[in-house]
């Protein structure tokens, strides 16, 4: 095991190294009880069963005819003009509720999952309607506002008329842990969004669960429609325990504000027990979005459980003509049998029990040897008893489905990743020989790709030239929007996509990353989670007219502005003084004369720039793991990365070491989520547009469930908010 140090001293090609919480085989180990940490055998999993699952279009449940000012433009002519104008809203129900679904192979038993979906068009998708996992693409338009009520269906037999009278409802899948700064219903409304205390060591809570949906990269979304982590909600259920909160804390606030901002005339103003009602104006460019739960500290488990989809917004000036670009994607009204050569591919690490269950807390800690896992627990010592510092499954889940094939034509295809693990960094790659991948591991050498990735774009849109790549590097939260070339290709020919990105903590990818050193992070098993798709060339159906990507000419970006203001911050960890240093927490914090003070989830507002205020964000890293960190609300562009000096004895900056240096070719665009490495500065530059109370962290969901979790501020921060800020 390696030892965790909260500070680090910089070194060439430092990479991270830290617990391995990886599901691998049978393996126990012996505390106070037994704990079993068998898990299905990765290894004996089928691969390349069955076919990938394109998801379809989320069924649009209406269309709400509007009259007045669509959003907050500040040209006030155009309010005026707007202001007797009628517009559409897309309107949508949507639900998450539990299904069974065939993730592994269909030899094996059926998982059981959560999922969104339209209640216009219920059921699973076997059933012929739209719950699934993942959930089907909502497709927005530029300008056109989605307005989406979400329902918490998490109930026994859930009714498919709206809210009214509901079943039981259902505990959680997973084991969850109540000691951490949570959602905390059992608190009521004077406890609940708290770390509350104990006099013994808790069990997990069993209770109604909690969800609020965050639409991930959505840009000039007012606070109430963001997904705030305290404006959760409870599923409308007959057995709710008494004195339970049945909302977080926000909850009613921006519920009140929806009415106020945003009222269209329409039953979907009114939020009614087990829903909360959000808009989204797609003011911004057109972009690969996703949408998931971001309840306080419960986010890594309600995504897990498998609520998540994505969200395209396409059109306007940052756009270009479809015909330049392959597709068709799928969209509403598409006829069975439909050829798709745009697809959304959805990467997530998982691990499963014999029974076909997910397997999850709480003997992560204690199956990877970490000493943190045997105790003591709170209240007696400091270590949360289920909650784990990061999580690696065993099995590659694509799209839902277990090491899925892909038949791909002689042609150009647009593939929209994203990474959805909850820890893990992707480094994807194009092969068509497994044995030499094996080798060449064996070697401690990367594989040899057999076709490049050309990169159009990343989370927010379109990059300013293509950048053709031997591999991608994806972390949680990010996504990679690119064109492979299989043109000219014989029928036939198979192709794998795998990953080389490590079974454990990433700190980057330096001359020793292949090598066995512990220090350096641990490749992926070239046999389990070193695979991700099979791909495999089929006849050509119909012409390819889409554009060589090495000519596209993609839309122009516009540089932001000059800053205001620059703000130094931290990423933390707060480590146990215990053989091992196992980790407490993850922490975020701000820089004061040069030494880093770690903040708390509740602890006042430190970030609070002014409506149209231009600030670089510099995020100094003293872990010793890279960090996915992402802004709500904003798009940003990366700056510069810096190496740094610390002094390990004072806790403080010694200095910048070298040169800045310039963000990597598929980091020229926009994005709203960046990796952060360790023993580094790397700075982003926003514009922060939209006043609200909004939050930024890291996307490692472990983390950001245990402090790694920020509220900030734009614009004066009002006097009558539910909690002080």
């Amino acid at each position: 095991m390696i030892n965790r140090r909260f500070f680090i001293e910089l070194s060439a090609g430092a990479a991270g190294g830290l617990i391995l919480v990886k599901a691998l085989q049978a393996y126990g180990q012996q505390s106070a009880t037994q704990v079993s940490c068998d898990t299905l055998d990765p290894a004996t999993i089928e691969k390349y069963s069955a076919f990938l699952v394109i998801p379809p279009a989320m069924p649009r449940t209406s269309v709400i005819k509007a009259k007045g000012e669509k959003d907050d433009d500040n040209n006030d002519d155009k309010k005026q003009e707007d202001k007797n104008r009628d517009y559409e809203i897309d309107y949508y129900e949507i639900a998450v509720r539990q299904f069974k679904q065939q993730v592994l192979p269909s030899s094996l038993p059926a998982t059981t999952v959560w999922g969104y979906g339209s209640i216009k068009s219920s059921g699973t998708v076997g059933q012929g309607g739209s719950f699934n996992y993942p959930s089907f693409t909502i497709e927005a338009r530029y300008n056109r506002p989605v307005r989406v009520k979400w329902i918490n269906d998490l109930v026994e037999n859930p009714l498919e008329d709206g809210p009214g009278k509901r079943g039981k409802f259902l505990p959680h899948l997973l084991p969850v842990d109540p000691t951490v700064h949570w959602a905390n219903p059992p608190g009521g409304n004077k406890g609940r969004d708290s770390r509350p205390t104990f006099t013994s060591t808790p069990g997990p809570y069993t209770g109604p669960v909690p969800m609020v949906t965050h639409v991930h990269g959505a840009v000039g979304v007012g606070d109430e429609s963001d997904g705030y982590t305290e404006a959760w909600f409870l599923p409308e259920a007959k057995d709710i325990p008494g004195g339970y909160a049945k909302f977080g804390t926000f909850y009613e606030t921006f519920k009140k504000q929806f009415k106020k901002n945003l009222k269209a005339n329409h039953p979907s103003d009114e939020w009614k027990e087990g829903t909360a009602t959000f808009q989204y104006p797609n003011k911004h460019r057109a972009a690969t979005l996703w949408y998931h739960d971001h309840t306080l500290g419960m986010t890594r488990l309600n995504v897990y459980a498998g609520p998540a989809g994505f969200f395209n917004v396409r059109g306007g000036p940052d756009d270009l003509p479809p015909s330049l670009l392959p597709g068709p994607a799928p969209q509403l009204g598409d006829s069975p049998g439909t050829k798709y050569y745009e697809i959304p591919i959805a990467v997530q690490d998982r691990a499963f029990k014999p029974d076909g269950s997910l397997w999850f807390y709480p003997p992560a800690r204690q199956c990877a040897g970490d000493t943190a896992g045997n105790g003591p627990f709170i209240p007696n010592g400091v270590f949360s008893p289920i909650w784990t510092p990061e999580f690696f499954g065993d099995t590659m889940v694509v799209n839902g489905k277990t090491w899925p094939k892909l038949e791909v034509e002689p042609r150009r295809y647009r593939f929209r990743f994203l990474n959805g693990c909850d820890s893990r960094y992707l480094i994807l790659k194009i092969v068509s020989d497994l044995n030499q991948v094996a080798a060449r591991h064996q070697a401690k050498q990367p594989a040899e790709p057999s076709l490049k990735f050309w990169q159009i774009g990343s989370e927010a849109g379109f990059l300013p030239v293509p950048a053709n790549l031997d591999q991608l590097l994806i972390s949680p939260a990010e996504r990679a929007d690119v064109i492979v070339d299989f043109t000219n290709l014989s029928v036939g020919t198979e192709f794998y996509l795998i990953n080389e990105g490590p079974d454990g903590p990433f700190g980057g990818i330096g001359p020793d990353y292949y090598d066995s050193n512990p220090g350096a992070g641990e490749v992926a098993d070239v046999a389990t989670t070193g695979q991700v798709m099979k791909l495999r060339v089929v006849p050509l159906t119909s012409q390819d007219t889409s554009t060589p990507p090495d000519q596209l000419q993609l839309p122009a970006i516009t540089p932001i502005g000059k800053e205001n203001r620059t703000r130094p911050l931290a990423l933390l960890e707060d480590l146990a003084n215990i053989p091992g240093n196992p980790s407490v927490g993850l922490m975020l914090g701000t820089i004061s004369k040069g030494k880093a003070q770690m903040k708390m989830w509740q602890d006042p507002i430190t970030e609070n720039p002014q409506v149209g205020d231009i600030e670089i964000w510099e995020f100094y890293n003293f872990t010793m793991d890279a960090h996915p960190i992402h802004i709500h609300e904003v798009a940003f562009q990366v700056v510069n990365r810096q190496e740094v000096q610390v002094d390990p004895s004072t806790k403080q900056l010694a200095g910048l070491i070298g040169v800045p240096v310039a963000p990597q070719p598929w980091e020229t665009g926009f994005k709203d989520t960046v990796t952060v490495y360790p023993g580094q500065v790397t700075r982003v530059k926003a514009q922060f547009n939209t006043p609200g109370l909004f939050v930024w962290h890291c996307h490692i969901v472990e983390h950001e469930d245990n402090e790694m979790m920020r509220p900030y501020y734009i614009g004066p921060i009002p006097k009558d908010l539910p909690r002080p800020m």
